[in-house]
């Protein structure tokens, strides 16, 4: 039996403009997936999923690949086609077809803009090989969790898998259809509380509306995404200083650059807000935006019950340096 976990992970500056060419940095955070993996004597796949922040279900996958679910949940299942795609690209790469038991759990919820599904991908791919008896260098292990995600997604990019294998804090640089990561080293402590409120819009849906909108006035929208890069590169130096200050008004403004294209929403905004209000350095939504998360710079009690009294569910959050590791076997 092994148990690996991977982390999920926020953007803190940069989110929409990364798609063009533009610079984004990411932190992994100590939020985490956890999967057990048993391997069994004949070629069954049997998934449970207890806490995937929806109805504990159980699902199996036949020898011939079907899904054999008892749930209604439609998003879990989609969920789901993560873990089944890991598991046969782990098979490829030990080159043996071997059942097994996976019990998944998540400290996160899904589709939330956390990076869950890249943290499941990478957590059981790693959690088989290693309970059949082998190893996978790290570099291998976010490579196929990428595959993972750009099979079941259609494209992806590189940097959901990358955070939940290797942690840490990363600034991202587009190069064509690939992107560089360069490893950034805190020059303090990052508190994050995280609020969280349901999706509305989907990441594909609305980076098409931006695409659209910059197609349409490119004269407007290009001005804004450049200017997203420069808060990036700000947000770096501010972050390796250690000045949290300047981190939170950059935030402030990264985020009202997203609300002017049209990715966060009145929830969002009000969460974004009610946090500020509350003594946050700075607040921000995370991710594609449409709901899902934002985040505030701060580690004050009340700026957690303003969240909460605004509708959002909260998540504190700090550095996670790690990454995907086993956490037991025996």
């Amino acid at each position: 039996m092994v148990v690996v976990r991977a982390p999920g992970k926020v953007i803190l500056y940069g989110e929409h403009a990364v798609v063009y060419g533009e610079p984004a940095l990411a932190m992994a955070i100590n939020k985490y997936v956890y999967v057990t993996a048993r391997a069994r004597s004949d070629g069954k796949i049997n998934i449970n999923a207890r806490d995937l922040k929806l109805t504990g279900i159980s699902v199996t996958i036949s020898e011939g690949g079907d899904i054999i679910a008892r749930t209604d949940y439609g998003a879990v299942i989609s969920a789901l086609s993560y873990v089944k795609r890991a598991i046969e690209l782990a098979m490829e790469y030990v080159d043996k077809k071997v059942g097994i038991d996976l019990e998944i759990r998540s400290e996160m919820p899904v589709g939330a803009g956390l990076g869950t599904s890249a943290a499941v991908a990478v957590a059981t791919m790693y959690a088989y090989i290693r309970e059949l008896g082998y190893d996978i260098d790290k570099r291998e292990l976010a490579r196929l969790a990428w595959q993972v995600e750009r099979d079941v997604q259609g494209s992806a990019s590189p940097t959901d898998t990358t955070m939940a294998t290797f942690g840490g804090i990363m600034y991202v640089k587009p190069e064509g259809n690939n992107a560089v990561m360069e490893p950034v080293r805190p020059g303090t402590n990052v508190p994050l509380i995280i609020g969280y409120v349901p999706r509305v819009s989907t990441t594909k849906d609305l980076v098409a509306m931006v695409r659209r909108k910059y197609e349409i006035m490119r004269d407007v929208i290009e001005p804004i995404i450049r200017t997203i890069g420069l808060i990036t590169r700000k947000g770096r130096e501010a972050l390796e200083k250690g000045d949290l200050e300047l981190m939170g008004v950059l935030m402030n403004i990264n985020h009202g650059l997203l609300d002017a294209l049209g990715v966060s929403t009145r929830q969002l905004n009000e969460l974004v807000y009610a946090a500020r209000n509350a003594g946050a350095l700075g607040s921000k939504l995370t991710g594609a935006g449409g709901g899902g998360c934002m985040i505030a710079l701060s580690d004050r009690i009340e700026v957690e019950k303003a969240i909460e009294l605004t509708g959002g569910s909260v998540l504190k959050a700090a550095l996670d340096t790690n990454g995907a590791v086993v956490v037991d076997s025996n």
